[in-house]
């Protein structure tokens, strides 16, 4: 019988948006699209700050939000994102 350990990959980052730390949340689980991150953050902007939950998928050559209605100020962080992803899985494979 053959034993396999899939690995979860879970970390935070704090970005500054709009003069203001985020604390952004990444979980990619290796049981799921080995392409995919769920991603969440405090809306505090709404009147009971709320997560906001959105998915990260690998598309050729980066990660990309994936379709789905979400507030400009996040919309807009992607490419800090995708930075962030890849640098966290390039030392997860070191």
């Amino acid at each position: 019988m053959k034993i396999t350990f899939n690995k979860n990959v879970q970390f935070t980052r704090l970005i500054k948006i709009g003069g203001r730390l985020r604390e952004f949340n990444f979980r990619k689980a290796n049981t799921t699209n080995k392409g995919l991150f769920t991603v969440d953050v405090l809306d505090d902007e709404g009147p009971q700050g709320n997560r906001i939950i959105f998915y990260m998928e690998y598309k050729e050559t980066e990660w990309q939000i994936q379709p789905q209605k979400l507030p400009s100020w996040v919309q807009g962080t992607e490419k800090q994102l995708d930075k962030i992803i890849s640098e966290a899985l390039e030392k997860e494979l070191l």
